[in-house]
């Protein structure tokens, strides 16, 4: 097992990115008149699952703030 220095280290994080990519991808294709509102909000809280997951990481000292970010990040993939 290696040793996780990093919040990229993450299988969730990478997870999580792999995952906003192909959102991005996918939702290429979503019909033009999405494009200003069910296309970008999907785009950001696809983006918002893997950016609050490197937040908890820079907050793991603090055992409440670490849950509360990942709180967010559970919230935001719901949300996707």
């Amino acid at each position: 097992m290696s040793t996780i220095r990093f919040h990229q280290d993450l299988k969730v994080y990478q997870k999580s990115f792999e995952n906003a990519q192909l959102i991005y991808e996918l939702s290429k294709s979503f019909p033009k008149e999405e494009l200003y509102s069910l296309t970008d909000q999907i785009r950001r809280s696809s983006r918002s699952v893997t950016a609050n997951i490197s937040e908890a990481w820079g907050k793991r000292k603090y055992e409440k703030s670490f849950i509360a970010k990942l709180t967010d990040s559970e919230g935001e993939a719901r949300e996707t």
